[in-house]
């Protein structure tokens, strides 16, 4: 309990660092950089595929974003449990 208290601890001091520190930074995401990383290699570079559907905004965007990590989040979450399940279901047919 006293491990996970303070490995929580960290990632809460690693996620508040830059905030911090870092008042007026901009925390672009990694198509930005890409892009930019792109233009500075080849300036003429012409997109060979553009997007089906984009979204009307960026809240709409954002939303979609987080709906991804989160049905993410939930195979996950799913496919741990159960094979925790499994594994306890196990362990107690071979203790009787």
């Amino acid at each position: 309990m006293k491990k996970n208290l303070l490995l929580l601890f960290g990632v809460i001091v690693l996620a508040l660092l830059p905030l911090l520190f870092l008042q007026d930074a901009e925390f672009g995401g990694a198509d930005g950089a890409a892009e930019e990383a792109i233009v500075e290699i080849a300036s003429d570079y012409e997109p060979w595929f553009s997007s089906i559907w984009e979204p009307p905004s960026g809240e709409i965007e954002s939303l979609l974003f987080v709906l991804q990590g989160v049905i993410g989040a939930l195979i996950i979450g799913y496919f741990i449990g159960y094979m925790r399940g499994k594994y306890v279901k196990n362990s107690d047919a071979k203790h009787r």
